[in-house]
């Protein structure tokens, strides 16, 4: 469990908008942006171009909320650049732009506890892997700060929902900005509520 904590670092190659970048790491975020950071299983499957051409297609959403999106797989960096340059209608992601990070040493995927299959060792003490070492539908909401506010795990064949997530984003900024919670369903406009008497804090350790 990692909400209420910095946010594990790392850093790994990535594909920027067709460009491959070495030493890629969220800590460049850090007292800037909000982030949200999100692993799928595969580059080239079904599921997953939905959720990654949604994110792109709400990008202004996020930038108009200052928060950035962060995708990440544990394929390799040409992989994705492979599927960052077809065609939408051949099953690829040509257009988005925002960073994917290449996880292909399962390193990221570990250190977020979305990992997929499970490392062995067989009766004459081979290693082996029970499963596939894949990610999880993982999503972290990470503050200015660079600690994890909101996490959400979906197993592979469920996707996602963007509008969660920019939900998600306008209820942490009210509550960062009034001191409000939000209840049950709340979007953004609508009537949030005040903290017990005990105040904010003791509303959280609750």
């Amino acid at each position: 469990m990692l909400i209420g904590k910095k946010a594990p670092e790392f850093k790994a190659t990535a594909v920027i908008n067709g460009e491959i970048v070495p030493d890629f790491s969220l800590s460049r975020y850090i007292g800037e942006k909000y982030v949200v950071f999100f692993f799928y299983p595969k580059d080239f499957t079904f599921v997953c171009p939905t959720e990654l051409v949604g994110f792109q297609a709400a990008l202004e959403e996020f930038s108009k909320r200052d928060t950035v999106v962060v995708g990440c797989s544990t394929d390799s960096e040409y992989s994705h650049w492979a599927w960052t340059n077809t065609p939408l209608n051949q099953g690829g992601i040509h257009g988005v732009t925002y960073p994917l990070v290449a996880d292909i040493n399962k390193e990221v995927a570990e250190k977020f506890d979305v990992l997929a299959g499970e490392r062995c060792t067989d009766e004459q003490g081979n290693c082996c892997v029970k499963g596939e070492l894949v990610a999880y539908r993982g999503l972290f909401l990470i503050d200015k700060s660079g600690v994890v506010r909101h996490m959400v795990v979906n197993d592979m064949p469920l996707g996602r929902s963007v509008e969660e997530a920019i939900r998600m984003v306008d209820a942490l900024q009210h509550f960062e900005q009034y001191g409000e919670v939000c209840p049950l369903g709340w979007q953004k406009g609508k009537e949030a509520m005040a903290p017990t008497h005990e105040g904010v804090s003791g509303y959280l350790s609750r």
